[in-house]
């Protein structure tokens, strides 16, 4: 028989440096979950990626065992890292902090797919081409569907 869920916990941990520091140490103790045993498994499941931010969905059941499952980092932080700046524009309608061309965008939406709710590229494309005009950042050249 299954186990039962009695919780879920959503955090974003630097790959490879989890420790059980805030806000990950008081994230998990308030459900009863081993955070040494946490911290042990996500830094070798996420060796490969040493210092991106990746989000983690924890589940956590009744008998106080846990799985967890890493997505992709977020859109935000890989348009950031494209454009090489250091954070959005507060102003994102006014003042513009960088540039991302439409092959930039392209890769992080290839990347991205498995954790977008759409179904092909030119879509995912679309919705990270929105986050980075959110951001403040301006999409350069025409978009490949427009040829």
């Amino acid at each position: 028989m299954a186990k039962e869920v009695s919780g879920f916990v959503k955090l974003q941990c630097k790959g490879g440096q989890a420790n059980p520091a805030p806000p990950i140490g008081p994230a998990l103790g308030s459900k009863g979950i081993n955070i040494m045993e946490f911290c042990k498994q996500f830094n070798a499941r996420t060796q490969d990626k040493m210092g991106k931010v990746l989000p983690v969905i924890i589940t956590v059941y009744t008998d106080k065992s846990f799985d967890f499952v890493i997505k992709t980092p977020p859109a935000a932080i890989q348009l950031m890292e494209a454009a090489k700046v250091q954070k959005g524009s507060k102003e994102s309608n006014r003042n513009k902090v960088g540039k991302v061309t439409w092959t930039q965008v392209e890769a992080i939406a290839k990347d991205k797919m498995p954790d977008l709710n759409c179904f092909t590229i030119e879509s995912a494309m679309k919705m990270i081409a929105g986050t980075a005009r959110s951001m403040g950042f301006t999409v350069e050249g025409k978009a490949p569907w427009e040829n």
